[in-house]
């Protein structure tokens, strides 16, 4: 079965996709972060052929919710009602630092902040990591 992972944001959207085993999440996409983002990954999970969805789950560091936690939830219950796929949710805590220090193609081993496929890469992160705890 392939996954979709999701690393949220109230600008811009991560994804990674799984290889078709569903054991590692690779890179996709970013994506804003719009009113639209539910039908586009409606639309990304017909295409994909994509059998289930992992959020990474926001939390602050004494592990309530954060702001973003509310709106991460809205969107993952909109993708289970319209595109019918299970949502899971994965702790998400310091993805995007790890994907920042993850070395390049370019050889660098820092990202600059802000750079997009950052947060790709952290969906990947977030992605993997349930993957490895559910196989």
């Amino acid at each position: 079965m392939r996954y979709l992972g999701v690393d949220f944001g109230t600008k811009k959207v991560g994804l990674a996709l799984s290889d078709e085993a569903g054991m590692m999440g690779f890179p996709h996409k970013v994506v804003p972060a719009s009113p639209r983002l539910a039908g586009e990954l409606c639309a990304l999970i017909a295409a994909e052929n994509i059998g289930a969805v992992v959020i990474g789950e926001s939390r602050n560091l004494a592990g309530g919710d954060n702001p973003i936690a509310a709106a991460a939830r809205a969107l993952g219950d909109d993708l289970a009602l319209r595109a019918g796929v299970p949502v899971f949710y994965e702790p998400e805590a310091f993805t995007t630092a790890q994907a920042r220090r993850a070395p390049s193609k370019e050889g660098k081993t820092r990202a600059p902040k802000g750079s997009a496929p950052v947060d790709a890469s952290a969906a990947a992160l977030i992605l993997t990591s349930y993957l490895s705890r559910h196989s």
